[in-house]
């Protein structure tokens, strides 16, 4: 019989599927990626906004703009002066080791 040797003029290639289609399946596994990360950092970021949202809106109530004569840029200059500190008695008093001082 004939014995099985290697054959001459015949090229055969082959082409990897990542080869031929390197994109496939990105778009669908990078937006469940995108999702499973966001909700793993959620609790890490959302409270400490929260936080300050609510922060700034107290803040804004107590010290803002209609609270003050002359607007936001006289707000430090205001709660410096005498009738700043009668207006806020509260943080005065507390503030003073002695006592209130209503000199």
């Amino acid at each position: 019989m004939a014995s099985s040797e290697t054959q001459k003029g015949i090229i055969t290639y082959a082409l990897s599927p990542n080869r031929q289609k390197p994109m496939a399946g990105a778009t669908n596994a990078a937006i469940f990626n995108t999702y499973r990360r966001c909700k793993t950092q959620f609790l890490y970021v959302v409270p400490p906004f929260a936080a300050a949202y609510l922060l700034m809106n107290w803040a804004i109530e107590k010290y803002g703009y209609n609270s003050v004569p002359g607007g936001w840029g006289r707000v430090n200059e205001f709660y410096n002066t005498k009738e700043g500190r009668m207006r806020a008695p509260e943080e005065s008093d507390a503030a003073t080791p002695g006592g209130p001082v209503r000199a």
